[in-house]
């Protein structure tokens, strides 16, 4: 059936205050552009009237400037998860004009299904391509749309003219059953492919098409400083460790990576590593680096949930599909995250750390333990099922006003019980094996900045009898210090009994 042509404008008259949208894309790519800034405009002049006029999006991860950050930026957002990370929907959050509910995102779609969040009225969806039976060619991140478009009302289609045709084939989509009907999900390398190439929708539910023409806007990172190059090869030196020692196969094994400047840098790290063999990835973004890994013949494969690249490097994949295309497939958040699939295959998992405290908890997504940063992302699925579970952070950040590495997190997101290893610029902790006192000694001696170990040794000595030694008095007085003062070095231990 041949679906109609409507434009931005028409499709946001169509959505009502209240409604529940369900997003397509993942960490920005392949979220939706146009509609959702329709959608914006229309909101404003609802308000300017004296309306009311609030949506609630579930998305698969974070979105863009035209979803999230429009939205957000006019106080439509009613209820919003899982991740995110523009600036104008943090500060709502951290305001309370969002309600920001943050979760691991391999689990959206099943508590979706099984009817935890209520009902779904709309899925608004980035296409490559649409098929007159209703199956579509998703774009360049996968989400959470198999469930959206199952369970939503109505289906909006932003057609994207940046995107080939020929991306047919680049896509795995599989959706699992749910209890007590559900099989295991029959991946046992990175590059099985066990789905369809295509989205399947009901045509009944398309209500049109929306013509777009933007890649989608994610910016490259900066050049990698000493720091996060000093980061990078502590991890390299700690993988090629394991390989030495025979606790990681000589045939390595899968890598997952999170987002950002270190991750990119660990990246940059295991291509320049002669020690460290050719490698897949199951991950769950495809960040530059990677492309150039496999370009390089570093990287072999990687199966992710979405190519989270520049701009440029976009319109290079998309040029270049026929080498790409047997180097990459994108599956759905449930699959790439799937803690299932992670543990069978021996995932080595390598995520970032906002703070890290001494005793090997991890704070991913609070500054000073309030305001939310971005949400615990797919953090949580690898950490907790890794075959080795790996923080990084720089020691130090604010030239050295801040420490990193702090008696306790002001939030914890991963406890000591799912960290294996921590590394900083200054080097690696390996807490596998340790008690809390012996993970504290090593984590102070190997991962603090020299200006903080004192302040931390003497913490440790001054802290409380029991099995973890903390002082719950002075637990946070680093972060305290700083908000009185700026500078976490001013923490003064007689003002707490000492």
């Amino acid at each position: 059936m041949a679906f109609p042509i409507i434009t931005p404008k028409e499709a946001a008259a169509m959505i009502n205050n209240g409604d529940v949208l369900g997003l397509s894309g993942f960490t920005a790519a392949g979220s939706p552009k146009v509609v959702t800034e329709a959608l914006a405009e229309r909101a404003e002049k609802e308000h300017a009237e004296g309306r009311p006029f609030k949506v609630d999006l579930f998305t698969g991860a974070s979105t863009n400037r035209w979803a999230d950050g429009a939205l957000a930026k006019v106080n439509a957002i009613g209820r919003r998860t899982p991740y995110q990370n523009t600036p104008d929907l943090r500060q709502r959050i951290n305001s309370h004009d969002a309600h920001y509910f943050d979760l691991h995102l391999s689990e959206l779609s099943q508590k979706f299904r099984y009817g935890f969040y209520g009902q779904l009225d709309w899925a608004i969806v980035e296409v490559a391509e649409v098929f007159d039976n209703g199956e579509v060619v998703l774009g360049i991140g996968a989400g959470n749309v198999p469930t959206y478009v199952k369970y939503a009302k109505h289906v909006i289609l932003e057609l994207n003219s940046k995107l080939p045709r020929d991306m047919y084939g680049l896509h795995d989509i599989y959706m699992p059953l749910d209890p007590p009907n559900r099989r295991e999900i029959p991946i046992f390398k990175p590059s099985d492919r066990i789905g369809s190439p295509v989205v399947k929708i009901d045509p009944e539910k398309i209500v049109g098409i929306v013509h777009s023409d933007h890649y989608d806007g994610i910016k490259g990172f900066s050049e990698l400083d000493d720091n996060t190059l000093q980061i990078g090869a502590n991890v390299c030196n700690f993988l090629i460790g394991e390989i030495k020692a025979g606790r990681i196969p000589k045939t390595f094994l899968p890598l997952q990576s999170g987002v950002g400047n270190v991750a990119n840098a660990v990246l940059y790290g295991l291509a320049a590593s002669k020690d460290i063999p050719r490698f897949e990835m199951y991950t769950e973004v495809i960040q530059d680096a990677v492309i150039e890994l496999m370009k390089m013949d570093r990287c072999k494969f990687g199966s992710t949930c979405a190519l989270t690249v520049s701009d440029k490097a976009e319109r290079e994949i998309m040029s270049n599909l026929d080498f790409f295309r047997d180097k990459i497939v994108i599956r759905p958040a449930e699959i790439s995250n799937s803690p299932e699939v992670i543990r069978r295959l021996g995932v080595i998992a390598m995520n970032t750390a906002l703070e890290a405290d001494i005793f090997g908890c991890i704070n991913s997504t609070h500054v000073l333990g309030t305001r939310m940063m971005n949400g615990i992302g797919g953090s949580g699925d690898f950490t907790r099922n890794g075959y080795i579970s790996i923080f990084s952070c720089p020691s130090v950040t604010k030239g050295g006003m801040i420490s990193n590495i702090v008696p306790m997190c002001s939030h914890i997101d991963h406890t000591e019980h799912s960290v294996d290893i921590i590394i900083t610029d200054q080097g690696i902790a390996d807490l596998r094996g340790l008690d809390a006192v012996q993970r504290a000694e090593t984590i102070i001696n190997n991962c603090a900045h020299p200006m903080y170990r004192p302040l931390l040794q003497e913490y440790l000595r001054l802290g409380k009898s029991g099995n973890i030694p903390h002082s719950l008095e002075a637990s946070l007085a680093f972060h305290t210090a700083f908000k009185a003062t700026g500078d976490m070095r001013n923490v003064d231990w007689a003002k707490y009994g000492f």
